[in-house]
């Protein structure tokens, strides 16, 4: 029951895909540029990247459910400032508060999947935990596109309102009653630090700063390039997180079987495939290629997601279990801000110099060539490096 908790916390957390496909409305609205959307990105993913690594941490300390119930809390309340926002300042200010709370949820879920489950099963539950985020991202865009049409953007936000209680009441009536594990201290500097722990996160972040040209940049290139409507946009950029929801349980078992490297080094090579394409598409680009790139980007990262995870987790002793994972989700949410910041400058240079085309072009193939850099790091690694639990 627990793992399901954590699954369907994390599912409501990661509907946020709804707000992509809801840029263009977004901009409208608040009469800003494309590229200020950078900023409805930074401000949730950067406050979730810090506060799921300081609400893991002190989940080891409190009590798993306790930090989980109140991000459940916390994101119903960032929803709702969200959608009732009056300029886009205020609209911003939700956004940090829903990263507050996104964070906490993000930081206890892969903790209390891996304590409900013997650790030769660690990949598969947290399969589970990946396939939630992933559908969650799949079903965003396409569930969003009605919404917009029918409802406008506010309403992205509005309907994650009572799921989010929903999952407090669960949460609230299910999980074990929260208590502070006999935990020797906190995580140091030294438990970081640690050869396998900063190549899995440093993996992690790049592939998750190459996938963003997807979130970040594509919507505005299938509803203003290609001319189709929101609910079509979302139809296609749902793509993209399918191939993650497809293939995270998938690879949590071929990572119980095999290891983590191979898995890790071929996913990052297929996300590299998706993006290189991307990058050569145009607005006479047949939408099927398209929806070929998007799913390749995509399946690709789901498949290095699983064993990435799973790496860290095991890399942690049981009472570092929230720690852990709240570390796995700051180097992905760091690679995020940092892969929005860096390719929206990209595109925003190069839009005003060259056009839409080249700049979409150039931050997609930028974008490729990291994640092919990362796939290369991963395949050369030794098989079998990496550091055991500590027993302390």
């Amino acid at each position: 029951m627990t793992r399901w908790i954590a699954a369907a916390g994390a599912f409501v957390v990661s509907l946020d895909s709804t707000v992509n496909i809801a840029f263009p409305s977004i901009a409208a609205t608040f009469h800003v540029p494309p590229e200020a959307m950078r900023w409805v990105i930074i401000c949730y993913v950067l406050t979730y990247a810090v506060m799921s690594f300081t609400g893991g941490a002190v989940a080891d300390r409190v009590g798993h459910t306790r930090v989980f119930a109140l991000g459940a809390l916390g994101s119903a309340l960032g929803f709702l400032l969200a959608g009732t926002a009056p300029a886009f300042g205020w609209f911003l200010a939700g956004r940090v508060v829903q990263g507050f709370a996104a964070g906490l949820v993000y930081g206890t879920a892969p903790g209390l999947t891996t304590l409900a489950v013997p650790p030769a099963q660690r990949g598969r539950a947290l399969g589970v935990l990946g396939g939630a985020i992933g559908l969650a991202f799949t079903l965003g865009p396409l569930l969003a596109g009605v919404l917009i049409e029918w409802l406008g953007w506010r309403a992205v936000f509005h309907v994650r309102v009572p799921l989010a209680l929903a999952v407090l009441a669960w949460a609230l009536a299910s999980l074990p009653p929260a208590r502070a594990p006999a935990a020797p201290r906190l995580v140091a500097v030294r438990d970081i630090a640690r050869v396998s722990v900063m190549h899995a996160s440093g993996l992690s972040f790049v592939a998750h700063a190459g996938i963003f040209a997807v979130w970040l940049l594509a919507p505005f290139y299938l509803v203003e390039r290609l001319g189709l409507d929101t609910r079509a946009g979302g139809a296609l950029f749902m793509l993209t997180p399918l191939g993650t929801a497809v293939a995270a349980p998938f690879a949590g078992r071929v990572a119980d079987r095999v290891g983590p490297r191979l898995p890790m080094a071929a996913g990052l090579a297929l996300e590299c495939a998706g993006l290189f394409l991307m990058s050569r598409v145009g607005g006479s680009t047949p939408p099927l290629l398209v929806a070929g790139a998007l799913f390749a980007a995509g399946l690709g990262l789901g498949v290095f997601q699983v064993p990435n995870m799973a790496v860290v987790m095991a890399a942690f002793p049981a009472w570092q279990q929230g720690a852990a994972g709240g570390l796995a989700f700051l180097a992905r949410t760091l690679g995020v801000v940092a892969g929005v910041a860096a390719l929206a400058q990209v595109f925003a240079v190069r839009r005003g110099a060259a056009g839409f085309d080249t700049a979409f072009a150039e931050a997609f193939l930028i974008a490729a060539l990291a994640v092919g850099a990362a796939a290369a790091l991963a395949a050369a690694t030794p098989r079998g490096r990496g550091d055991r639990p500590r027993s302390r």
